[in-house]
């Protein structure tokens, strides 16, 4: 496996006090109120998780920002719902990339493209630096998806925490 010095040079740039940077307190409480309010709407249970780079040891093994959410998807328990009916909203900031993972509960119903055109909307935001409004657009277009085919149908256990999640 060939090593990518670009990647490698961009992820030891990054330190980990950027995503305070980019993710302010008040943009970490607004994070956390918009997973809040959108939960209200629909049986899923969003999951907003940031980190500033990976691990030498992992990049040296060449993981992927999809690799790496799946970690942190299983790290943080987002499979652990009644209805498995989970979403993690991964950011890595180094590499530029948001992931969304979904539980085969939405998986079953919800066309993968929809959730890659929330992330690459996200991504666009983010590389403008618009880092506070790109978070709360990809929530609300997570809710505005996850209601279409999980509409509420009843009070609901809130399963995984809103507060988002700093690695």
């Amino acid at each position: 496996m060939v090593m990518d010095v670009r990647r490698l040079i961009r992820h030891l740039l990054v330190p980990p006090w950027r995503v305070r940077r980019a993710f302010s307190p008040a943009t970490m409480r607004a994070i956390e109120q918009a997973i809040r309010a959108a939960e209200a709407t629909h049986e899923g249970q969003i999951c907003f998780a940031v980190e500033a780079a990976l691990e030498l040891g992992s990049l040296m093994r060449g993981q992927s920002a999809r690799a790496r959410a799946l970690e942190v998807y299983s790290q943080l328990r987002v499979w652990d719902t009644e209805k498995n009916d989970g979403v993690l909203i991964y950011v890595l900031l180094a590499d530029h990339d948001v992931e969304i993972l979904a539980d085969r509960g939405l998986n079953a119903r919800v066309d993968p493209g929809e959730w890659e055109r929330i992330c690459r909307a996200m991504e666009a935001a983010f590389r403008e630096g618009r880092f506070h409004d790109g978070a709360l657009a990809g929530i609300e277009a997570a809710r505005a998806l996850l209601a279409r085919h999980f509409p509420r149908s009843g009070p609901g256990a809130n399963e995984i925490s809103n507060r988002p999640v700093i690695l």
